[in-house]
């Protein structure tokens, strides 16, 4: 009876077990299965490639971001864990109150939020009027990874048996022998998980990083977080599977010379055998070299032949990297890119000038705030006979936002409407109210978006998108509180992979979108519905503090090439409004109408009281 029950409780044991490491590891698991997709899309197999290693390790942007993010943990691991030890051994000198009293004030970065440590060290290099840069992001790291080295060793000095230190000493030991020989050994273990848990924090975070880094400066997890505007490529799932199993192997590396330094103290003690303490050494010290040489040779430095550099700050993966290269070399500027994921990070960046950029790409309501405020240099045309292949339909959108067109030129452009799965939606669609239709409960998907999502409801009502009226405002939202229960999800950028996964009948997209999805899946279409939709523009402005204003220029000329254009619609397939490329992008989704346009608005900046208004009755809307 026993037996049995021993047996039944090993398989109930195993299955949750089973069931733990599963939760842990399947979505490793998923990612590294879709590092293999030769499609773009996570929510279709399309045959098994390698072509995303191949072009992660090709692309510079990536690898130097990889080069960032080694060579920051590392040596901000090494530092945080000398300095930690060293703050150890000047703790357990102490009495136990003041002892006590200090490690209440090591916890406290440990509860403390990592936005308002972020800010804290921002804020305070700005005081000091420090620029940041490579070196604010190592300090900023060194910073918050102290505490938890000294968390993970004083636990060891309190396991320390100090007779035997002073027993040495009384053998005629210096100090300095005598920690090296006895207390170093026993601590060892402690200094180990320190210095891997500090490596672990920093090669994951992302705030602190944000916060500190400098123009050009990006790591993984910055370079990741940029991309979710147009959509994180596949490249980024190679590129974290090689980064897993790379931890796999050190931690496999790790246990085998663990084993190994057991079996030379005879089976007791720690482990940390001689072996494994020189072995670690040697990987620290061969770590430490190839990510500095690797980051140094990677970085970007001007040529001696340079023009100088080039400062632009643009959407995550938002231009053909090529193109960056292709300019360089025709200019003989050195292009130091940075990348932030919305409008709203980017505009405190260019208003407090944390960081100096001669070029920015933003959108159509935020050119607007920021000529209001005086932000955007005035464009000399003269230097820019590119604009002659500028598209004349978008320059009466471009009116409404930065009227006479003086501080900004279009990028990409597009319209928002309803991508429908034609095997699914037997008749298309063709007003926005289909998207409240009962038979399609539970098969719509609606934009996670205050302005968007308002757009549409104010459509449907024959209102403005930027209307300030609060009634109005109030009808919209209990328009779009009555079709909550309809909805299958409420979704941005991921909308694509869902339609080309068909996990829905119908959702809201943007037409950038649009030919990426039909890629994917060619039972896909869309319409722009006939009350009218929100038709956006990207563009290419030069802030007021630029040191470089002809740089920036002979930039914004060079993208308003045709060829360049060519290319950078190909690799993007957002709409590029080039006259050059009609060929590629003469079609309804692309190129609306103008019958079809005379019923689209441009989203306008409606200032910080109106923000509010949208942001409070936006609230209620997700609260019903």
């Amino acid at each position: 009876m026993n037996t049995k029950k021993s047996k039944s409780a090993r398989i109930g044991h195993g299955l949750y077990l089973g069931l733990i490491v599963l939760f842990l590891y399947l979505p490793i698991a998923t990612l590294m299965v879709l590092s293999f997709n030769a499609g773009k899309s996570m929510n279709a197999w399309q045959g098994f490639s390698l072509k995303w290693y191949q072009e992660m390790f090709q692309n510079q942007e990536i690898m130097e971001a990889l080069g960032n993010t080694l060579s920051i943990a590392l040596w901000s691991a090494t530092i945080a864990t000398i300095i930690g030890v060293l703050a150890c051994i000047g703790l357990n000198t102490m009495s136990e109150k003041k002892r006590s009293f200090f490690m209440g004030l090591n916890n406290i970065p440990l509860l403390n939020a990592d936005i308002v440590t972020g800010i804290s060290i921002m804020m305070s290099f700005l005081l000091f009027g420090i620029s940041l840069s490579y070196g604010t992001v190592l300090f900023a790291h060194i910073t918050f990874c102290i505490p938890y080295v000294i968390l993970s060793v004083m636990p060891k000095f309190k396991q320390l048996q100090n007779l035997t230190f002073e027993a040495a000493l009384d053998l005629g030991a210096t100090p300095v022998y005598a920690f090296f020989r006895i207390v170093l050994p026993d601590i060892m273990p402690g200094i180990l998980s320190g210095f891997l848990l500090s490596f672990t924090m920093s090669v994951d975070d992302f705030v602190i990083t944000h916060f500190t880094r400098g123009a050009g400066i990006n790591t993984l997890s910055t370079l990741i977080y940029s991309q979710v505007k147009v959509g994180i490529r596949p490249t980024l799932y190679a590129l974290s599977t090689v980064i897993f199993l790379m931890v796999l192997a050190v931690l496999i590396v790790t246990n085998v010379l663990s084993a190994s330094g057991k079996r030379d103290s005879g089976g007791s003690g720690s482990g940390m055998g001689p072996k494994k303490m020189i072995a670690m050494a040697l990987i620290l010290v061969l770590g430490l070299g190839f990510t500095a040489k690797f980051t140094l040779s990677g970085g970007v430095s001007a040529a001696e032949d340079s023009k100088g550099e080039l400062y632009i700050y643009n959407f995550g993966d938002y231009i053909d990297p090529d193109l960056v290269a292709m300019f360089e070399e025709e200019t003989g500027y050195t292009v130091i890119m940075d990348y932030f994921d919305t409008n709203e990070e980017m505009y405190p960046v260019i208003k407090n000038r944390t960081a100096q950029y001669d070029v920015i790409c933003a959108s159509d309501y935020m050119i607007n705030k920021m000529v209001s405020e005086d932000l955007l240099h005035t464009i000399d045309f003269r230097y820019i006979p590119n604009i002659e292949y500028l598209q004349e339909n978008v320059r009466s959108f471009v009116e409404e936002f930065d009227p006479g067109m003086k501080h900004c030129v279009p990028h990409t452009w597009g319209t928002y409407g309803i991508i429908y799965n034609t095997t699914m939606v037997e008749e298309a669609p063709d007003s926005w109210t289909d998207l409240w239709d009962e038979a399609w409960s539970q098969q719509i998907m609606m934009p996670n978006s205050i302005r968007e999502g308002y757009m549409i409801a104010a459509k449907i009502l024959g209102y403005s998108m930027n209307t300030t009226d609060e009634s109005q405002l109030q009808e919209m939202t209990d328009l779009l509180i009555r079709q909550k229960p309809l909805v299958y999800s409420y979704a941005n950028d991921n909308a694509r992979d869902l339609m080309v996964g068909e996990s829905a009948a119908m959702a809201v997209i943007t037409s950038g979108d649009v030919l990426y999805a039909q890629e994917e899946n060619e039972d896909l279409d869309f319409v722009v519905p006939k009350e009218g939709t929100e038709v956006w523009t990207d563009c290419w402005a030069i802030p007021a503090g630029t040191t470089n204003q002809e740089g920036a220029q002979e930039w914004i000329n060079f993208m308003l090439r045709g060829d360049v254009a060519r290319m950078n619609f190909e690799y993007l397939t957002y709409a590029i409004p080039n006259t050059e490329i009609l060929d590629l992008t003469d079609n309804p989704i692309l190129n609306p109408s103008d019958e079809i346009l005379s019923r689209c608005e441009t989203l306008k900046n409606l200032g910080p009281k109106a923000d509010d208004m949208y942001s409070r009755y936006w609230k209620i809307f997700k609260s019903q």
